[in-house]
């Protein structure tokens, strides 16, 4: 890539801080709304979801590829991490500003660690120079308008969990986590399987872990940095012990067998089916 930067560096590092973009908009909206049950459920539950369901379904609606088994390690080792430290702390059953600045300080060095383990395959590689493109002032625009559509979309989910928590007396928590959760990862989807039909494949594994990354870290901190929230400790422990065990699942599935297939990939969706057991035993 231009400036001598990985493929997985690009889809970790700025790909992910794209494609979560609706997650950070609901977690800061919600947190300013003083539901901090659905800013935590839809993080904690985003994270499961792209790291089985999203991850499991590409070699699916895409293609099976290799990866590389020290950065899966190297990031993957980052994500569950990121989780511990979340769980540790919704465990209490809120969430203050100094450890919301925790959680959004831990993502760049999260980022360092895992850059310098990229670094040393770029040498192997020739360059791809991205194109310019249409003018600044043209993507200027567009991002703004995409963001104030995603701001949008984030105030009308909130308010319809919130609606859809008191008509049908199921927590907001389970909502966010099992329902808003699959919405959010979306654009991961559909991000991962363009960088596949590419044969960008690093981006598309990069893109993967590092927005869960971005999950249990700057989707868990920026809102409560700004509006420090309470959570249902019991389920965010819970559910947030279940993300780490997919996470585990996931790494070392790939780590040892160094590619994504069907296989790999039925595995991964199963996991993610299992949590709707956490249905019945919450």
């Amino acid at each position: 890539m231009a400036l001598g930067i990985s493929p997985f560096t690009i889809g970790l590092m700025l790909a992910s801080i794209g494609t979560d973009l609706p997650e950070i908009a609901n977690d800061v909206i919600s947190s300013a709304l003083g539901h901090g049950d659905i800013t935590i459920g839809d993080s904690l539950g985003s994270v499961l979801t792209q790291i089985t369901l999203v991850l499991g379904l590409l070699p699916f609606l895409g293609e099976t590829f290799r990866v590389k088994r020290r950065e899966v390690i190297v990031a993957g080792v980052c994500e569950v991490l990121a989780l511990i430290f979340v769980v540790l702390i919704v465990g209490r059953g809120y969430i203050s500003r100094v450890d919301a600045l925790f959680l959004i300080a831990s993502w760049p060095i999260f980022m360092v660690i895992t850059r310098k383990i990229a670094e040393k395959n770029v040498k192997e590689k020739k360059h791809v120079v991205l194109s310019a493109g249409k003018k600044l002032s043209y993507h200027l625009i567009i991002a703004s308008l995409g963001f104030v559509g995603v701001a949008v979309g984030a105030y009308v989910v909130i308010q319809s969990v919130i609606t859809l928590s008191a008509a049908f007396h199921v927590p907001e928590y389970f909502i966010s986590f099992f329902i808003v959760a699959i919405g959010t990862s979306l654009p991961e989807l559909i991000v991962d399987l363009t960088a596949i039909r590419k044969k960008q494949y690093e981006l598309a594994i990069g893109d993967a872990i590092g927005s869960c990354i971005v999950d249990a870290t700057l989707s868990c901190g920026i809102g409560p940095l700004l509006f420090p929230i309470t959570v249902s400790g019991k389920l965010a422990m819970i559910t947030g012990l279940y993300a780490i065990f997919g996470s585990i699942v996931v790494i070392l599935t790939l780590a040892l067998r160094e590619k994504l297939d069907r296989k790999a990939g039925a595995l991964f969706i199963i996991v993610y089916l299992f949590s709707y057991t956490m249905l019945h035993v919450i």
